[in-house]
C-alpha cells in the first residue's frame, strides 16, 4: 500500500480491485528530517513570505499526520504483541495450575505421614502463599506504562523539532 504524501493517507490498490491491503509501516519513508529541502526553497525563486508560510504550514500538517500514523502503527504493534503474550501466559498458567495442585496434594499427603494432616496442609498452604506473593510483586514491577511507549515516534518527533528549529531564523 502506498501513502499519498499530500494527505498522509493510504492509497488504494493500483488495479482498483478490492480494498487496499495493510503493509508494515515504513519508518524511513516518513522521516522528514532526512528529506532534502524542496527545490523552490533552495532556489529562493521570489516567493512571497505568505506563500512560504503557507507551504511551511502545509508541510507541518503533513509531518504531523505522518507522525500520528507512525505512533498508531507502533502502538498497534505493541498491543498485538502484548495480546499474543497474554494469551500464551493464560493458557500455560491454566495447565501449570493443574500440575501444581497435584504436586501440592502429593507433598501434603507425604507430610501427613510425618505429622497431623491439618498441620501438613497448613505448612504447604503457607509456603505456596508466600511464593505466590513474591511472584505477584515481581510481575507487577514488570507491568509498566514504559513498555507501551512508542519509542521510535518519540525519537522521530525530537528529530523533527530539531530540524524545524534549525530552519527557523
Amino acid at each position: 500500500m502506498a501513502y499519498d504524501p499530500t494527505t498522509a493517507r493510504p492509497r488504494g490498490r493500483s488495479d482498483g480491485n478490492g480494498p487496499a491491503t495493510r503493509e508494515p509501516f515504513d519508518e524511513e519513508a516518513f522521516d522528514m528530517t532526512r528529506a532534502a529541502p524542496s527545490a523552490s526553497l533552495e532556489k529562493g525563486n521570489g516567493r512571497s513570505a505568505a506563500n512560504l508560510l503557507r507551504q511551511l504550514l502545509g508541510d507541518v500538517t503533513v509531518l504531523f499526520r505522518k507522525e500520528l500514523a507512525l505512533a498508531a502503527s507502533e502502538v498497534s504493534q505493541s498491543v498485538d504483541e502484548a495480546k499474543r503474550g497474554a494469551t500464551s501466559m493464560v493458557t500455560g498458567g491454566a495447565v501449570l495450575y493443574a500440575g501444581i495442585l497435584f504436586l501440592l496434594g502429593a507433598v501434603t499427603f507425604w507430610l501427613a505421614t510425618k505429622m497431623p494432616a491439618w498441620m501438613a496442609a497448613l505448612i504447604v498452604g503457607a509456603v505456596v502463599t508466600i511464593i505466590g506473593l513474591v511472584m505477584v510483586v515481581g510481575g507487577k514491577k514488570q507491568m509498566s506504562a514504559r513498555t507501551l511507549t512508542p519509542e521510535r515516534t518519540v525519537q522521530s518527533l525530537r528529530k523533527d523539532t530539531e530540524a524545524i528549529k534549525r530552519q527557523m531564523p
